[in-house]
C-alpha cells in the first residue's frame, strides 16, 4: 500500500513533506473511488482524516459520507492507520 501513497501523492502534485490538507483530500477521493489506486475505503477513510488534522474541513463530509458504507472495524483501522501516519510526520 505504501508504493500507492507515494505515487498518489505525486499525482496530486506534490510530495509527503509538501502536500496540503487538500492534497490529502484528494488522495483519499482517489482511494474512494478507485481513481489511479484500487478501491479501499480504509485508505480512503485514512487520507480524509490527515486531510482533516492538516485543516481541510471539506473532508469532514467526504469522511462522514464514506464512513456510512463501512464497518466498525473498517473505521477503528483507518483512524488507527491515521494517527500512525500522522505520529511519523
Amino acid at each position: 500500500m505504501a508504493r500507492f501513497d507515494r505515487d498518489g501523492l505525486a499525482a496530486a502534485g506534490t510530495g509527503p513533506a509538501q502536500a496540503s490538507g487538500e492534497a490529502y483530500y484528494e488522495l483519499g477521493m482517489m482511494y474512494a473511488s478507485g481513481r489511479s489506486v484500487p478501491t479501499d475505503f480504509v485508505a480512503a477513510h485514512k487520507w480524509f482524516n490527515v486531510a482533516v488534522a492538516q485543516g481541510f474541513r471539506p473532508a469532514v463530509a467526504r469522511r462522514s459520507e464514506l464512513a456510512q458504507e463501512m464497518s466498525a472495524a473498517e473505521i477503528a483501522a483507518a483512524q488507527r492507520e491515521a494517527r500512525l501516519w500522522l505520529a511519523r510526520q
